[in-house]
């Protein structure tokens, strides 16, 4: 069985046409939400940073190099893209030492904001989410449709799907995690492994969506449901559901949720068990290799929906979208149910890939 992670379905009867995206760096800003204010004590100096044109690891890279401590002492929150504005948390581990001023920190494409100190360092997906400032230019659809799509995407959502940025150029991460699987290949380092087995889950949790969206399941509760919160923090087990998670997922509260594969048993029962079996069963290399390596059995929530959204038509017609998504999730999943996304024009370098989007 195959799933083509640049062919998925659409939930709104696909894009209306093309624009061109991330022509300029400002056409994509990333302000990343911490969702706690830093303590402002502590061994751990944390950097509040404007990236342009800059990828994650290379301004975590620089900013030890700066204080002159060792690379590894320097974390974040999660990576962001490089042909961008981002924003984004970083803590370096400084236990007896002065925080340094911000033009110390300064380079080429990163500008300090704020410096100030923590108790803690920043984990990988410890921050709430992220907002997004995004243009797209010269679209060749008419902006009254474009405005009625993104109300039907803000208020029903979109498919929570994992975006082309984690399969590599043209997939071809799925395939070397099955080479891999296979013995056939050996990474060269950790970092690759992981964005290897990333990839084979992910591809598997793709395929689970899809399978329930060509069944009508996709936003229709069934017996045996995990329900989550939206931003993929918590779960709800059959075991330890109240009883109102159906009202509470047609309100919004909760939604349903498709699994990350990895060893041991899933944590859906039922009805939804048998179905995720069956749509999983054309992938036994997959699953099997993703035990092997001991990943665990974890889950997604199904369904992505912008928050604090505002859509403007710019006076020469480009379109201008700001919204907030939890961590983990990609604006391009639901800009690809606007419009078909051209980077013909700036540069096209694929994201950075991660195990969950920054």
């Amino acid at each position: 069985m195959t799933l083509d992670s640049n062919d998925l379905p659409f939930l709104h009867g696909g894009p209306l046409g093309r624009a061109r995206f991330k022509v300029q760096p400002e056409d994509f800003v990333v302000e990343e939400l911490l969702g706690f204010e830093p303590s402002g004590v502590g061994e751990h100096c944390l950097v509040w940073a404007e990236k342009r044109n800059l990828d994650s690891n290379t301004a975590a890279a620089r900013l030890a190099d700066a204080v002159g401590i060792r690379r590894r002492l320097v974390s974040h929150c999660g990576l962001k893209d490089r042909h961008a504005v981002t924003r984004q948390w970083f803590s370096l581990h400084m236990p007896g030492q002065e925080s340094p001023e911000l033009v110390v920190l300064e380079s080429e494409g990163l500008r300090v904001l704020r410096i100030t100190r923590n108790t803690r360092k920043l984990r990988r997906g410890i921050h709430l989410g992220n907002r997004f400032n995004i243009r797209l230019r010269e679209p060749n659809f008419d902006a009254t449709l474009a405005a009625q799509r993104w109300q039907a995407i803000t208020e029903k959502g979109a498919p929570n799907f994992f975006g082309s940025q984690r399969f590599g150029n043209e997939g071809q991460n799925v395939a070397k995690a099955q080479a891999m699987f296979r013995g056939e290949f050996t990474p060269g380092d950790r970092l690759l492994r992981g964005i290897l087995l990333s990839a084979a889950r992910s591809h598997l949790f793709n395929a689970v969506v899809a399978g329930r969206m060509a069944r009508g399941s996709w936003d229709k509760p069934l017996a045996g449901e995990v329900f989550g919160f939206a931003d993929n923090g918590t779960i709800l087990l059959p075991e330890n559901q109240r009883g109102d998670e159906v009202a509470r997922f047609e309100k919004g509260i909760v939604e349903l949720t498709a699994p990350l594969w990895g060893s041991g048993e899933l944590q859906s029962v039922g009805e939804v068990r048998s179905l995720e079996q069956e749509l999983l069963a054309g992938f036994p290399d997959i699953t099997a290799g993703l035990e092997a390596f001991g990943l665990r059995q974890e889950r997604r929530v199904m369904r992505l929906r912008p928050l604090d959204s505002t859509f403007e038509v710019l006076e020469n017609g480009d379109l201008k979208i700001c919204f907030d998504l939890a961590k983990g999730t990609y604006a391009t999943t639901l800009l690809s149910e606007l419009a078909e996304l051209d980077e013909s024009g700036g540069d096209a370098e694929a994201s950075c890939i991660q195990r969950n989007e920054g």
